[in-house]
């Protein structure tokens, strides 16, 4: 359907027509029909499929055309900056031949001009839930005149992480009954329509695709690989398929700057970002990739959210994804609008259990095979200690309750929050230690080893896409030895220790006269048992104390109070 057979606003026919959108994706079809209607929406679409406009076009049209909406506003939530900037730009680009203002808001910049923005007047606002909530509660942003709320990305917002900031949000809206409301998201599922229940009104469903949810232009592959070979195989791949642009994702912050350092170190330029990472050098890294400077880009799930990169050639997943979800959205950064595109994931002994769940939600099968010698690339950071920027490497603050959302900045210390005084504190860590002192040591015999499994030298290529999980299970203990479920790991330090035990009772009873009389001074092994039991009962045995001292405090505390309050009085009297 050509949206000029749509009876769309003529400035935001004169938008679409620059930013050369003519006809519209079978998602923005389906969402037109029924959005402009003013139907609450709940849309699952593959990543790539026009999405945004699928939003912003009713949204700007609604705006625009419906006279009941004027002087209202939109408002459009976003799970990461990069994806406000992203909405934000073409926002504005599709309201251009408007009066319509459009601005983003979001942390890691400072207040100043996004409230400046405000004071002037905003129609269309792009934000992340925490920047959004901070502005409103200072008073410089009112949510009384939304008309219309988008949440994008909806799998990521109605999740632990960031629905509690976004439930805070939705209650301070107007009701449901007088907004519409619209979620968009690759992966939308029944969890998440059980959330959105309370905020929409009898929303319709339109899934794009459904029967297919991985995209038919990309060409997957996943490679078994030892962990120990992971970087090797990265820069093999590398090397022999020279993208223009790739992104490698990583599960972890960690992993993902060991990543990019370890590649630098191998004269593979590139680089990372997180949520940790200045706004400013975020946006310019993105900014390189998209112009052509920088091919390689290092990310995480979560940073990666709204990076739209204009015919990107290849997708590693350096680890597997935790959540099923997340693949599909980590491959949909490719062969996007209908594009060609490659997707490679790394399966090693560690990843390979998240593997089913993926393919059960995919309902299709990874080719796969095992990863040929031949592609392995000589990586030279091997045994390099990686040092951590400081920045990134800091741990969260231990006590959030301590800190602001906006500043992290240190409040003062509340009554029942630990020991005050420096001493107490000193006196606390030293009876810790001193019950920590003596610890229970691992056996000799796995001291020191590394159970990570090692890839055969004489490896060939081998298609395992015919194969079960079970049987693929089969081929990993055969081939990697003991280095798959942590869980067996663990089972066979238990016998381990459970020999040694039996190995030294047995030599005890052949002992000589002499070694029997040496042995009684021997050190017995320590029973971890009763060891974790004594030094949980002495642990409470402090806690409790220093709830003693408290409690005495307070009680020197109120017959300090009664004694002021009675000196007061008597002096009162006397004159």
């Amino acid at each position: 359907m050509q949206f000029k057979e749509l009876s769309l606003h003529t400035h935001l026919i004169k938008g679409l027509e620059k930013a050369s959108y003519f006809e519209a994706t079978p998602v923005q079809e389906e969402v037109l029909s029924l959005a402009l209607a003013g139907d609450d929406l709940y849309v699952q679409s593959q990543t790539g499929t026009g999405k945004t406009a699928a939003f912003l076009i009713p949204t700007i049209q609604s705006l625009l055309a419906n006279e009941s909406l004027s002087g209202k506003k939109a408002l459009i939530m976003v799970p990461t900056r990069e994806l406000a900037v992203q909405v934000e730009k073409e926002a504005r680009l599709l309201s251009s031949f408007s009066k319509l203002k459009t601005a983003s808001f979001f942390g890691g910049v400072s207040y100043e001009k996004q409230i400046a923005a405000l004071k002037k007047g905003v129609d269309i606002l792009v934000g992340t839930p925490g920047r959004v909530l901070d502005l409103q509660e200072s008073g410089s942003m009112d949510l009384s005149e939304i008309a219309v709320l988008v949440v994008d990305e909806a799998d990521r917002m109605f999740d632990m992480g960031f629905y509690p900031d976004l439930r805070r949000l939705i209650k301070l809206l107007p009701d449901a009954k007088k907004r519409q409301t619209m979620l968009f998201s690759a992966t939308l599922n029944t969890y998440v329509k059980n959330l959105a229940w309370e905020y929409t009104v009898d929303a319709k469903e339109i899934t794009i695709d459904a029967d297919s949810i991985t995209l038919d232009e990309i060409e997957q592959k996943l490679f078994h690989i030892s962990s120990d070979k992971k970087m090797e195989l990265l820069l093999g791949t590398l090397e022999k398929e020279k993208p223009q642009s790739a992104i490698v994702f990583c599960n972890t912050k960690k992993a993902c700057e060991i990543v990019s350092k370890r590649l630098a170190l191998n004269a593979v330029k590139n680089e990372y970002i997180m949520g940790d990472l200045a706004q400013s050098k975020r946006l310019k890294i993105i900014e390189e990739v998209k112009n052509g400077s920088l091919s390689i880009l290092i990310a995480t799930d979560v940073a990666a959210r709204g990076i739209d990169i204009n015919d990107l050639e290849l997708v590693i997943n350096y680890d597997l994804p935790n959540e099923s979800e997340n693949y599909v959205h980590r491959i949909g950064r490719t062969a996007r609008a209908g594009k060609k595109g490659k997707a490679y994931s790394f399966c090693s002994e560690q990843d390979v259990y998240n593997l089913p769940a993926i393919e059960k939600y995919l309902e299709s099968s990874i080719p796969s095979e095992l990863a040929d010698e031949a592609t392995l690339k000589e990586d030279k950071s091997k045994g390099i200690y990686i040092k951590l920027d400081a920045d990134i490497e800091r741990p969260y603050e231990k006590d959030m309750r301590r800190t602001t959302r906006s500043s992290q900045r240190e409040l003062p210390r509340q009554r029942g929050q630990g020991p005050k005084n420096t001493e107490r504190k000193k006196q606390a860590q030293g009876s810790y230690q001193k019950t920590n002192k003596t610890r229970p040591t691992r056996n000799a015999s796995t001291k020191n080893r590394n159970l990570a499994p090692r890839m055969g030298t004489a490896v060939g290529a081998e298609d395992l896409s015919a194969l079960s999980f079970e049987e693929r299970m089969k081929l990993y203990k055969e081939r990697y030895g003991q280095g798959g479920n942590p869980q067996s790991q663990q089972k066979k330090k238990g016998q381990n220790r459970q020999a040694t035990t039996t190995h030294t009772a047995a030599k005890k009873k052949t002992a000589s006269p002499n070694q029997k009389s040496f042995a009684k001074n021997e050190a017995k092994p320590k029973n971890t048992a009763s060891f974790d039991a004594k030094n949980r009962s002495q642990i409470k045995a402090t806690q409790n104390k220093y709830t003693e001292i408290e409690r005495n405090q307070k009680k020197t505390e109120t017959k300090q109070k009664g004694f002021l309050k009675n000196l007061v009085s008597l002096f009162n009297k006397t004159k």
